[in-house]
Order: structure tokens, then C-alpha cells, then sequence
């Protein structure tokens, strides 16, 4: 009979992490493989709502917009934004390029736990003080395995600002303890699960997913593809 239930379990596991698993094809290029991809259910949130705005880096009047559904424990993530960042950066800055990034928390529903959402909350605090691309970088950098809900740790992820000065301060390590974006981030996870995209990173160009056949997308291609609608 234990033996009985432990299949039992393992054959629940396995189903729901039957989509975390493979190749990011867009990260392929750049990272000689091995990306994983989440996919599938989120978290328990269900909240209705009006939905909830992408947070934006870059000006608005850019010519190109890179949209990017992300989780801030996803590996695949990850190495998207470690390969892509500085291009991505330098983009921004050259006003070629808009990002607008959906938070989502799909990885807290499949793995179980709470780190996205607070990371999630706490980049979106990073934002009400300016800070949000310096912020979210750091999540990334400092990303934990997987399996690892290290950012469910408040204290964590307050202490990982304090590497960036605008964040060194009492409103942030406040909203951060406090969820003050909770309800905001939970909008964003449900409005990506009741879209037409189900795995993490999904990127677009100017509404065109990138890295779905043809071509790996790389640093270079993004490049040349920004340049082509900037004209």
C-alpha cells in the first residue's frame, strides 16, 4: 500500500510539472541549450478585475515595443534576460525600444510556494521609486534554483535592494512587506492565463512572438529587427 501511494504521488507531480521542461527556443541560440520553460496552471488566484497594465521601460513614443511575460523563478527567464540584457539596455536607451513587462507567477502554482508573487510585488514597488529595471535586474542575477522558493523570503529580496540606492529606504521595504501590489500582480498572472500564450518567457516584437521557428532569436537579431522598424 506505501508503495501504491508513493506512485500515486509521483504520478500527480508529474503531471503537474509535465510543461516544465525543455528548450526555450528563442534562448537556444544564445544559451547552447539548456533552458527550461514553464507552462501550465498558475497560482490560486482567480481575482476578476480590470487588467492589469504592463509595467513599461523605455519611451513610449519607441518605434519598437518588446512585450515579455516573465516569472521571476523561471529559469528560462533567466537566461533570456542574462543573454539579452544588455542589448535589450542599450535599445531602451537609444529610445529605439519600449519593454513592456508582465509579471506573472505561474512557477508559485506549479512548483508551490510564494516567490513569485513577492518578487513580483516587490518589482512593482521598485517601480514606484524609479528603480525597476536596476531591480529587476538584481531578481534575475541573483535568481535561486528553481526548486528553491528563496524569494518567498521577504527579508531577501529587501536585502537584495540594497545594492540600488533609490531603494535603500523605508517606503520600499515597506510596500514590500506589506503586498501593497499583491492584488496587482495577481490581475497580471490571471490575465496572462486567460490569454492565448501559456509558457514563460514569451516574447513579442511589435505583437509578433519571437523564437517560434525559422531562426533562434539572438542579441544581434533583435538588433537588426529593431533597426529595420526604428527605419
Amino acid at each position: 500500500m506505501r508503495e501504491e501511494r508513493e506512485r500515486q504521488r509521483a504520478g500527480e507531480r508529474r503531471l503537474r510539472l509535465v510543461k516544465i521542461g525543455g528548450i526555450a527556443a528563442l534562448v537556444l541560440a544564445i544559451a547552447a541549450g539548456a533552458g527550461f520553460l514553464a507552462a501550465g496552471g498558475g497560482n490560486d488566484d482567480d481575482n476578476a478585475g480590470p487588467a492589469a497594465a504592463p509595467i513599461a521601460v523605455g519611451e513610449r513614443s519607441a518605434p519598437a515595443v518588446l512585450t515579455v511575460y516573465e516569472d521571476f523563478r523561471c529559469p528560462a527567464c533567466a537566461q533570456f534576460e542574462n543573454a539579452f540584457r544588455s542589448t535589450v539596455n542599450e535599445l531602451t536607451e537609444a529610445g529605439q525600444l519600449r519593454v513592456d513587462y508582465h509579471l506573472v507567477t505561474i512557477i508559485d502554482g506549479n512548483m508551490r510556494g510564494s516567490g513569485s508573487r513577492y518578487a513580483a510585488n516587490a518589482a512593482a514597488c521598485a517601480r514606484d521609486q524609479g528603480a525597476f529595471p536596476e531591480y529587476h535586474d538584481v531578481l534575475f542575477q541573483n535568481q535561486p534554483a528553481e526548486t528553491d522558493d528563496a524569494f518567498a523570503d521577504k527579508s531577501r529580496l529587501i536585502e537584495l535592494a540594497r545594492e540600488i540606492e533609490p531603494l535603500d529606504n523605508e517606503t520600499f521595504r515597506t510596500c514590500v512587506r506589506d503586498g501593497t501590489h499583491d492584488d496587482w500582480v495577481s490581475r497580471s498572472n490571471a490575465d496572462f492565463l486567460d490569454g492565448e500564450y501559456n509558457a514563460t518567457p514569451t516574447v513579442l516584437l511589435n505583437g509578433e512572438r519571437l523564437g517560434q521557428g525559422g531562426d533562434p532569436l539572438t542579441p544581434e537579431h533583435l538588433r537588426e529587427r529593431v533597426a529595420e522598424m526604428a527605419g
